[in-house]
């Protein structure tokens, strides 16, 4: 059934949008931002170029395809059939998330419990790395690292965590204000909810600026310079991708969108959220404390 079959007052048993161009346009907008990327870190002009158009055709697929959608659900064309479909999809799409970060976690154990310690045995320390020492971090063999400074728990990382528990806390507090259809406490809790993510952000990009500039700690740092920027950064890029969630489920919401009973939109970016808050959890204490 396609959208010109479709009653606006009665979903259909499934709803099924008609022939679409977006998922192509995505794709090249993608395939253009890599392109470019490509091209700009081997040093030709073009790349920079590419990227840029690469990545505001990304936004702008992005933007046009998402609207499609908000629109489909505001028409009433989504039923309780594409609603559990929405919620495996997005559960799918978290535990791939997991699995993600699960492998750079994975990662950090084998380099700090198995890796450094296999090293600086006697036969290896002797034959192979000449001076390397079995601590965790270290400067590599003979010193080939630049020294640095690790980035402790205080205060930076404890004020980010606290930022991100209490946005977890105002934003259950949204839901459930949601769902006892109090529109108006809805927006004032997920406004707070938005702006303590964006102030992660900011507070995490001081953090960098500090670890470079006072602890000489850069992505170049040995193996633990590189997985603590892989980690915190790609963490860092999914609080900016939940915040934006979160900014355009309020604008939705300021616009009259989602009801009691029907808003996945909502939980679907409560969901990112949360789990972005359980990853921080784990990033402060396997990073940051040990």
């Amino acid at each position: 059934m396609n959208a010109s079959q479709t009653a606006k007052k009665e979903a259909p048993y499934y709803y099924v949008p008609d022939i679409s161009a977006h998922p192509i346009r995505t794709s090249a907008s993608l395939l253009i931002t890599l392109l470019g990327a490509a091209l700009w870190i081997n040093r030709y002009t073009t790349g920079y170029v590419l990227f840029l158009i690469g990545i505001a055709c990304l936004l702008a697929s992005l933007y046009f395809w998402f609207g499609e959608a908000i629109r489909e659900s505001e028409l009433g064309y989504n039923s309780k059939r594409v609603d559990s479909a929405y919620r495996w999809s997005m559960a799918w799409f978290i535990f791939s998330e997991v699995m993600f970060f699960s492998a750079f976690f994975f990662a950090l154990w084998y380099m700090r419990d198995v890796t450094t310690p296999w090293l600086s045995d006697i036969d290896h320390r002797s034959l192979l790395w000449p001076g390397f020492s079995g601590e965790w971090p270290n400067f590599g063999p003979a010193g080939v690292v630049d020294e640095y400074k690790t980035m402790g728990p205080f205060w930076l990382p404890t004020i980010n965590t606290a930022l991100l528990l209490t946005s977890g806390l105002t934003l259950t507090i949204a839901h459930h204000a949601l769902r006892a259809n109090k529109r108006g406490s809805t927006i004032f809790w997920l406004s707070v909810t938005v702006i303590l993510g964006f102030t992660f952000v900011g507070c995490q990009s001081y953090e960098y600026m500090h670890a470079y500039a006072d602890l000489n700690l850069r992505f170049d740092s040995g193996a633990f310079g590189a997985i603590f920027y892989m980690l915190t950064g790609f963490h860092g890029f999914h609080v900016i991708l939940g915040s934006v969630f979160l900014t355009v489920v309020l604008v939705r919401l300021i616009r009259g969108h989602f009801t009691d009973t029907h808003h996945f939109g909502f939980e679907g970016a409560a969901w990112y959220w949360h789990f972005v808050d359980v990853v921080w959890l784990g990033l402060y204490i396997f990073v940051y404390w040990f």
